[in-house]
């Protein structure tokens, strides 16, 4: 059985972060979204993949080439337009046979979840009992069978959601071929299986156990503390004498922990990175390759991507920071209001009480910058010494 990933988006939602890069390679405890996929997919059986690619498509074939490193064989399908989820499935159809997997790139699922849908015998859709479906798609439900599937609205008809994972039958093509574009001019494979429904044929759904969907920035946060504990915890640095490390701590090749730095774990960090001295980072932290982490910086609860210098004196919370970011020193990010209420980010809700800021790719900060709770800079912003940025920040902006 094949699994057809659909990895062609850009995850507006996810701005500033994927202006540079698909939703699916954003790094959650060092790995992209779509690794985490893959691994658990592989590990229920599945060893061929098709990707369904399109914006930044670079990005996802250079990184996972041909799926040898992972044991499993990777073909690609570019969708040159972003015209749906049923479009791209179309697409497939000359590359599968029989029962095929089609998962939604962004979502993390188990391998359990996994095996025992791959073994259903009708069209089905994995579905899960969701908190809050404002902004989901869901489903309702009859005698075990779907009755009825309604898109994202504000006013949801239930509370199971939709989860992004399938086992569709070769009758699925037959329905793609008359869904009619959706009222965001999409073809949508939920309009397809609507279709079919009205049509009188059943379509199954599978509660599934364990489903991360990051939908917004701060979902990245929620997903990177879930998934700390599937990382494999080595050591292929260097630490120096009085370095202090606590709990589960991953160190990437060639990278050192200096004297007086104080780690609790789980911890992530990747190759080549110079730690410390004297610094503090706390759980729940992930660290890309090739970063700086000076001297007296304090960190919590964040992820840090990539090529990003944070040298001294600084504190990061509960935030998300790009790649290639410089910050000066002295550059402090707020996490808490005041009236410790949640923090909103344009206007939404996080639910988090504790929520600093999430900072695109490029932006440098001079001496003693303040960022504001729940801010949100576009890439490549600079941020002067002294300055207090806050709010919605868009690319290329000078706060000063």
């Amino acid at each position: 059985m094949k699994a057809v990933i659909l990895a062609a988006g850009e995850g507006s939602r996810m701005r500033p972060l994927t202006y540079t890069r698909p939703k699916v390679m954003l790094p959650i405890a060092n790995k992209p979204i779509l690794e985490h996929l893959i691994i658990e997919a592989a590990a229920a059986g599945i060893k061929d993949f098709v990707f369904v690619v399109g914006y930044h498509d670079e990005q996802v074939r250079e990184y996972f080439e041909d799926g040898k490193r992972w044991e499993v064989n990777i073909e690609y399908l570019t969708q040159r337009k972003s015209l749906g989820t049923a479009d791209a499935v179309r697409g497939v159809e000359p590359l599968v046979e029989g029962s095929f997997l089609v998962i939604n790139g962004d979502i993390i699922a188990s391998r359990r979840d996994i095996k025992k849908l791959v073994v259903r015998q009708n069209n089905t859709m994995g579905i899960r009992q969701a908190e809050d479906s404002i902004g989901l798609g869901v489903v309702e439900l009859k005698n075990g069978g779907i009755l009825n599937i309604c898109e994202k609205t504000d006013k949801p008809p239930s509370n199971m959601a939709n989860t992004g994972l399938y086992l569709f039958k070769q009758d699925i093509f037959k329905a793609i071929e008359k869904t009619p574009k959706s009222v965001r001019g999409e073809y949508e494979i939920t309009g397809s299986l609507q279709l079919m429904l009205e049509q009188g044929k059943k379509i199954d759904c599978q509660q599934i156990d364990y489903w991360l969907d990051c939908s917004y920035p701060w979902d990245l946060l929620t997903a990177n503390e879930a998934l700390m504990d599937r990382h494999k915890i080595h050591n292929l640095g260097k630490i120096e004498p009085n370095a202090v490390i606590q709990g589960d701590v991953s160190i990437g090749r060639d990278t050192i922990i200096r004297s007086g730095c104080y780690i609790v774990g789980p911890v992530v960090i990747g190759s080549n990175c110079d730690i410390g001295p004297n610094c503090y980072i706390r759980p729940f932290v992930s660290i890309g390759d090739n970063c700086r982490i000076g001297d007296a910086v304090e960190i919590k609860s964040s992820i840090i991507m990539r090529k990003t210098k944070i040298p001294h004196h600084s504190y990061i919370g509960d935030s998300v920071i790009g790649e290639g970011c410089n910050f000066g020193s002295g550059t402090k990010i707020a996490n808490l209001r005041m009236d410790k209420k949640n923090v909103t980010i344009s206007g939404m809700d996080t639910g988090k009480r504790k929520m600093g800021a999430i900072i695109g790719d490029g932006v440098q900060t001079g001496i003693n910058a303040s960022i504001n709770v729940g801010s949100l800079i576009g890439n490549n912003s600079l941020i002067g010494p002294g300055a207090l940025a806050g709010g919605i920040i868009m690319p290329g902006s000078r706060v000063f």
